[in-house]
């Protein structure tokens, strides 16, 4: 963790999680053992067209990769509903990617294999050209927000033998994930009815406490600057964008990280080193830790919430925090501190942890309250 780097929102996908120069991408985890006799899951590679990312300024597709894993039985009881499992990867990757990371359809089998009840789990593609929507909606990077809640549940359930109600689906992500699930999370149990966060990223405006005296803010964000770009970092300029759309929308469309764009992205236009008021409030209005008092009659609607995080990462701080505010209010949760990294644990937490939730606290028939 580089110690000096107390960054708005903007940096705190980069600078929070990762060293610098290594990725975010959960690129090393246990894998469980393969649980013997576990029936195999049926995997499906779709398209589905985000209405809510049409005209995105970025030029990113707006028909996306979705992969789909469908439970054992699905194809022998043509009859049969199921509960669907809505699970976001981390920055730097895709679905595919991610399905190696946390190692389904294995994980998914060994889960059924040992308990857990059969779901759908669907994980799709929400990467972008700098490598992570955030989960956010904006001009820039397109409604990725509404494509999660709205185009594919909207899709699964026209699509398959689904329980299209909100106790029966789950949303689940890792990472910038994480960061995704408390976001949408918050604002849709209209939609979903259960969450589970895993090692959440981004919850707090600022990394690693407040902002300091101003001579301070100001020499970290020239800082911050420089580092930008002189390495045209995809990883900041994809968590700047959702919050603060560039002028130049030209530019942007040719998706280049050029000075017009950093100037108008920015915490400080380059060279002066001071901050701009307005950038920085739409920074802090996108963290979880600073909306999350808005949404606490949302929280209470789930039927389950959990938490966890490993002992080694960093975002345990932030992780523990929003936890503190889930019961300073009252609202049930689980929240659990496991031996481990950011990535060490994720298919291991996946097949022992998320599914057996899940089965345990989504309505596994119509009707069921």
């Amino acid at each position: 963790m580089m110690k000096s780097t107390k960054l708005f929102l903007a940096c705190a996908i980069f600078f929070a999680i990762a060293p610098a120069g290594q990725s975010l991408a959960q690129v090393q985890t246990i894998v469980p053992d393969v649980v013997p006799g576990a029936k195999p899951a049926t995997v499906e590679h779709i398209r589905i067209h985000g209405t809510a990312l049409e005209g995105n300024l970025e030029g990113d597709a707006v028909d996306r990769d979705v992969i789909v894993f469908l439970p054992p039985s699905y194809q022998k009881d043509k009859k049969h509903r199921y509960p669907v499992v809505y699970a976001l990867h981390g920055y730097s990757i895709g679905a595919e990617q991610w399905t190696h990371e946390i190692h389904v359809p294995q994980t998914i089998e060994g889960a059924f294999a040992t308990g857990s009840q059969e779901m759908i789990v669907v994980l799709r593609d929400s990467k972008t050209i700098y490598n992570g929507s955030m989960y956010s909606s904006s001009v820039t990077t397109g409604g990725f927000e509404k494509f999660i809640y709205h185009d594919v549940v909207a899709y699964m359930d026209a699509h398959y033998r689904t329980i299209p109600d909100r106790q029966s689906r789950g949303l689940v992500g890792h990472s910038m994930g994480g960061y995704g699930a408390s976001r949408i999370g918050m604002k849709h149990p209209d939609v979903f009815g259960a969450l589970y966060i895993m090692s959440p990223c981004c919850m707090s405006s600022m990394v690693g406490g407040g902002p300091g005296s101003a001579d301070q803010m100001k020499e970290r964000a020239i800082a911050s600057e420089k580092k930008v770009a002189a390495a045209k970092s995809p990883a900041d300029l994809a968590a700047r964008r959702p919050a603060s759309p560039p002028r130049n929308m030209q530019q942007q469309r040719r998706g280049l990280p050029i000075p017009g764009i950093l100037r108008s992205t920015s915490i400080c236009p380059p060279g002066d080193g001071i901050p701009q008021p307005e950038i920085v409030a739409k920074y802090m209005a996108n963290s979880p830790l600073a909306f999350v008092d808005q949404y606490i009659g949302n929280l209470k609607q789930y039927r389950a919430i959990s938490m966890d995080v490993g002992d080694q990462d960093g975002l345990r701080i932030d992780a523990g925090k929003l936890r503190d505010i889930f019961d300073s209010y009252g609202i049930a949760n689980t929240f659990e501190i496991y031996p481990g990294t950011h990535t060490s644990a994720v298919a291991d937490r996946f097949q022992n942890h998320v599914m057996p939730f899940f089965s345990k606290n989504l309505c596994f028939k119509a009707g069921c309250r």
